[in-house]
């Protein structure tokens, strides 16, 4: 293991993180904050921590090898997580304790949306921008952007990359460097989110909710500037905008670039994680708005449409803003939405789930199996957009779904030892594991009541289900740790 090069890029992170603390600041003084101390000592710590870790170490250099690209990743989000809290604790309109601190950092960073604040429309400006700040600087991956703008790295990019990116296949490039393909990633990233801010302006917000609001809806986080999130705005324009972006959020956004470099549908088209993404997301809109409707709960063919479409997006990409409270929802539709999670968007999106590719493996895999039971000797590939898929990767995407069923099972039960009920402690889970936000129970609403215990218990569902469990759970193994 290569400690002291590890040393070195962290504290390089370190110190790129502590700029981040800029716009915050230059929204405060453009919006009258009367504090920015917050964000200055934050800072001025974060660049002095870092500059500590990086000046021993800054002529060492080395190629980094994948077990060092995993521990490089789950240290820096645990270490970014408690970095992304001092803003927070530090702020005297907010008050926070470390704890709640650590907890909505980490939710925003890995854009899962859980909160433990009540009365954001009364937070200072600066506050809430920093809060969809971490959304948008995790939806993408903030390492995978510094591998983008610091070249200077040059420590084996690949190796952060695929410990970081979402998905079972993670050695696509759209360029020969990894570099450029991370640079793409983002321009692709940057201008979706200018164009959703801008929809926004023009839709009726303002530029800060405009701006913000684009952030957690790009990055698939769920953090609004209102305790009532998009309910604020009494506009059926906004609520079918932010549908169309969180949609665009949980698809490819590779598969946005190729589409957009030639100017063509066609790779959506062909993509079979896309086309099986979008009728899941139109089935399921169409079955809720049709509950919705025949159960009376929104009398209005249009209003339920629309509740359910805002609803339906949000939870299938992982977002978490919300029209109303759909816990309250008739039948099985509370269960339903969390449920839809599972799923989740595309590998290489901000979505959080599962990742529809997955859910597509496991589909066609049990297909596979029960045609097997019917002609035993046959040779049945799984196909995916047309090319068969390795063996490897189906056994591997099985594991991933027994080992995310088990860690399920016992960050569930944790929670009910802690006294939660079995409604809260499940969606709970739900919620922070598939980076969603929204629960039921007792955190229907937020998560402020949960003991201390179970916020740190949940920081780390965050963590590991935004690194995709097997980043994380790697390190717990003794055959990462020998040489």
């Amino acid at each position: 293991m290569q400690f002291r090069v590890i040393q070195r890029i962290l504290g390089l992170l370190l110190m790129l993180f502590s700029l981040t603390m800029l716009p915050p600041i230059m929204v405060g003084w453009l919006m009258g904050d009367p504090d920015l101390m917050p964000f200055w000592k934050s800072g001025a710590i974060l660049l002095v921590i870092g500059g500590v870790l990086w000046l021993p170490v800054r002529r060492v250099h080395a190629v980094l090898r994948t077990r060092d690209g995993f521990l490089l990743v789950t240290l820096f989000w645990v270490v970014l997580s408690m970095a992304g809290a001092l803003p927070f604790v530090f702020s005297d309109a907010v008050a926070s304790s470390f704890t709640n601190g650590v907890f909505e950092a980490t939710s925003g960073l890995t854009t899962t949306g859980a909160t433990v604040y009540i009365g954001l429309d009364g937070f200072p400006r600066s506050i809430l921008f920093w809060r969809v700040e971490l959304h948008w600087l995790g939806g993408m991956g903030i390492i995978v952007l510094a591998v983008a703008i610091l070249p200077m790295l040059g420590v084996g990019g690949m190796q952060i990359y695929k410990a970081e990116t979402p998905g079972p296949v993670k050695d696509a490039k759209l360029e020969p460097r990894i570099a450029e393909t991370a640079k793409l990633l983002w321009y692709t990233y940057l201008i979706l989110t200018i164009l959703c801010a801008v929809a926004f302006r023009l839709a009726g917000m303002d530029w800060f909710d405009a701006v913000g609001h684009s952030f957690s809806v790009l990055g698939t986080g769920g953090f609004s500037n209102h305790d009532s999130s998009l309910a604020f705005f009494d506009s059926p324009a906004i609520h079918y905008i932010a549908v169309i972006f969180m949609f665009l959020a949980g698809a490819n956004f590779g598969l946005h670039f190729i589409a957009w470099r030639g100017v063509s549908l066609k790779p959506y088209l062909e993509d079979s994680e896309f086309r099986f993404y979008t009728a899941l997301t139109l089935g399921a809109i169409l079955l809720v708005a049709v509950s919705l409707y025949a159960y009376g709960t929104y009398p209005d063919v249009s209003d339920a449409l629309r509740y359910s479409a805002v609803h339906v997006v949000s939870v299938m990409t992982s977002t978490g803003l919300f029209l109303g409270d759909h816990s309250v929802w008739p039948s099985f539709l509370p269960i339903f939405i969390t449920l839809l999670v599972t799923s989740g968007g595309c590998s290489g999106s901000t979505g959080g789930g599962m990742k529809a590719i997955r859910f597509l493996l496991l589909i066609k895999q049990a297909v596979r199996e029960i045609n097997l039971l019917v002609h035993p000797r046959a040779h049945m590939p799984i196909k995916v957009n047309g090319q068969v898929i390795d063996e490897q990767i189906v056994k591997a995407v099985w594991g991933f779904f027994f080992i995310y069923a088990a860690l399920f099972m016992i960050f569930m039960l944790g929670l009910m030892a802690d006294g939660q009920n079995q409604v809260t402690a499940f969606s709970a889970v739900a919620a922070t594991i598939n980076n969603m936000g929204l629960g039921l129970g007792d955190v229907s609403s937020n998560f402020a009541d949960l003991s201390d215990f179970a916020k740190w218990w949940l920081a780390l569902c965050m963590i590991m289900g935004r690194l995709e469990l097997m980043t994380v759970l790697v390190l717990l193994t003794p055959a990462f740790w020998r040489r």
